[in-house]
């Protein structure tokens, strides 16, 4: 907002999320915090607040509500959150093509896929729902600690790792939605 008059100013072009949303720049964060933090923003910026003001500043809302959006979601998400703390690092994410995981690892995804394509009940889409998430979950402490030694790399190959596990959680809500 301007200090003299209150208007609503633009976005700043390409915004730190972590600074946006006040967070330390790290991937341990307090989900709780963000949440505060996000509601505080909205309630600021929402669109609804700005129907009887210019059009200009109608638009800086939306524009400041989408980014806050993004933001949240971002950060909330251990897989994005990492991700986006690799590209303010300067680390370019792993590629679908690069074959530096293990052909174990490759192995297991592989597995679950076949059980996922094979699975016709739901206590089967539940029980490869619980070992993804006890995955998601050890790979995230590992992530945790990566980021926490400053050992990039490590946490690049862990999120790539996070990345698989996060194409078996779509494909599960996939088939959980009835068709």
């Amino acid at each position: 907002f301007c200090p003299g008059c209150q208007a609503l100013q633009p976005p700043v072009p390409r915004p730190d999320l972590f600074r946006l949303m006040d967070c330390d720049r790290s991937f341990r964060i307090d989900p709780g915090q963000l949440q505060r933090r996000f509601r505080s923003l909205q309630r600021a910026v929402h669109p609804d607040r700005f129907g009887q003001r210019p059009p200009k500043e109608q638009y800086y809302s939306e524009q400041h509500s989408s980014l806050i959006n993004k933001a949240y979601q971002t950060l909330l998400n251990p897989l994005s959150r990492g991700l986006y703390l690799l590209e303010l690092s300067g680390v370019e994410p792993a590629k679908e093509t690069d074959c530096d995981a293990d052909s174990a690892f490759l192995m297991e995804i592989m597995e679950i896929n076949e059980k996922l394509a094979e699975s016709k009940n739901k206590d089967n889409l539940e029980e490869i729902e619980t070992s993804v998430r006890v995955k998601q979950e050890e790979l995230t402490r590992e992530v945790t600690a990566a980021f926490e030694r400053d050992d990039l790399q490590e946490a690049k190959k862990l999120l790539a790792k996070m990345k698989y596990f996060a194409n078996i959680e779509d494909k599960l809500k996939a088939k959980k939605i009835p068709s």
